[in-house]
């Protein structure tokens, strides 16, 4: 029978890259590490590992047991949680990965919520992007992931998760206070010659299909995932911007003006590993989030 306890150590050598790296991450001697792989090797009858330099690479039985392994390890942590609702969730853990803006906006009252009802349950909370944050629930590194969509080809990664929509954002394009446009500005191809200042990766991809449809290719002449610091350089008149609502409630500059785009937006999900019911702890953080999201009074 395959331990668990070695199933973990083969999952965070396959996810750091190296026996050392993995055994500073799970805060093990090197040498215990390396006899867990080994003893579980001996256990499926097949290498797993290959040596490749100073680092190593998954043979394809390895490859195959991590794969299974996320599942299984994600399986055993959904147990735990429910033995922790029979003990009257007076104990237990939930670990939730969100982008900032939700971060900022969403998250405070729901975690305040969850820790005024079941105070024996911890919640940690982790700032990461949509495509990082759905690898944390694979990876069993987050319970609850909270992600947005722009109604492009939906996120990769979604294999065995459950999406709950929780809202839409409205999508703003972002000027400085004191430029005139001209043209009706709920049209993105009334900044077609302006430069533009582009946010995440997967931001920056929607924003050029957005003006492509549009019928123009942005000039994108900054890129930061700082929604701080893109309200600061389009003040400064370095450029506009394309801002959802979210950042805008979370922090809104002074020296910009908005205007809402119709038609577009951008949808808010929240995503746990598995098909349902979620873990308890993680029901119960889910629960808080709608029981404390309102309908935001978007900016005018």
């Amino acid at each position: 029978m395959i331990d668990l306890s070695r199933l973990r150590v083969l999952v965070a050598v396959a996810r750091e890259g190296s026996i050392t790296a993995a055994a500073e991450a799970l805060g093990y001697a090197q040498p215990s590490v390396s006899h867990q792989l080994a003893r579980l090797e001996a256990e499926v009858g097949l290498p797993l590992l290959q040596r490749m330099g100073r680092g190593i690479r998954l043979t394809e039985a390895g490859r195959l047991l991590v794969d299974r392994a996320q599942s299984i390890l994600a399986q055993v942590e959904s147990v735990h949680a429910e033995l922790a609702e029979l003990a009257g969730l007076r104990s237990g853990r939930v670990r939730l990965a969100a982008f900032p803006s939700a971060l900022a906006t969403l998250v405070p009252l729901a975690a305040a919520r969850v820790s005024a009802r079941h105070p024996g349950i911890e919640l940690t909370l982790r700032e990461a992007e949509p495509p990082d944050a759905l690898s944390a629930l694979r990876d069993n590194d987050a319970d609850v992931a909270l992600i947005f969509e722009h109604g492009d080809p939906p996120q990769r990664d979604r294999r065995d998760t459950t999406m709950t929509p929780l809202l839409d954002e409205p999508l703003y394009v972002v000027t400085p206070a004191d430029r005139s446009w001209d043209g009706p500005r709920a049209e993105l191809g009334t900044y077609a010659e302006a430069r533009w200042i582009a946010g995440c990766e997967r931001c920056r991809e929607h924003l050029v299909a957005a003006c492509e449809r549009s019928g123009f290719s942005p000039v994108i002449e900054f890129e930061t995932d700082d929604y701080v610091a893109v309200q600061a350089l389009v003040a400064a008149g370095l450029g506009v911007s394309l801002l959802p609502g979210l950042t805008l409630l979370a922090n809104r500059h002074p020296g910009v003006r908005l205007h809402r785009i119709a038609g577009m937006r951008r949808r808010v999900v929240a995503a746990v590993y598995g098909k349902p019911p979620a873990s308890q702890p993680a029901q119960v953080l889910l629960d808080a989030l709608d029981a404390t999201l309102t309908a935001p009074r978007w900016p005018s």
